[in-house]
């Protein structure tokens, strides 16, 4: 299973209808849970640390971190199923952590094993969200030898 943390609220009508079409077609490993956790009240370097401190509060010593970042490391569909896979084999538990506005703090990029960029542009967190879930179910697609991804 994997948990998807995310800074921010309810999935908006047309990004869940896109999020259940894809979700709906995932299997364990691969399936996902989805928690929702609300915005700082606060704004810049603070709501950073809040929103750091309560997503790091919902993590485990055995969680397999993934961290949502445009300063990340871009992979390719294979590759990112591949570490996925690697993942599932040597921890079991991924969650996958989509930051607030202010992104998140140093503290909370060192927890991660895995720092993602999706692309070097900024999206929407609700764009965001969508293209998470079709990129796990492609990988999950290209794990089982299955023909959605072409080379």
């Amino acid at each position: 299973m994997i948990r998807i943390l995310a800074i921010g609220k309810k999935h908006e009508a047309w990004v869940q209808t896109g999020i259940e079409r894809y979700q709906k077609r995932l299997k364990k490993p691969f399936a996902v849970e989805w928690v929702l956790l609300p915005h700082s009240a606060k704004n810049g370097s603070e709501a950073r640390q809040n929103e750091s401190q309560t997503l790091l509060s919902r993590l485990t010593s055995s969680d397999f971190v993934i961290l949502l970042d445009e300063t990340g490391t871009m992979y390719d569909s294979p590759s990112l199923s591949d570490r996925l896979a690697s993942a599932f084999s040597t921890r079991g538990n991924v969650t996958v952590i989509i930051g607030g506005a202010y992104g998140v703090s140093e503290e909370l990029h060192r927890r991660a094993q895995l720092v993602w960029s999706l692309s070097p542009l900024v999206f929407p967190h609700q764009l965001v969200r969508l293209l998470l879930v079709e990129q796990l179910y492609r990988a999950q697609e290209i794990a089982a030898g299955h023909p959605y991804h072409h080379e």
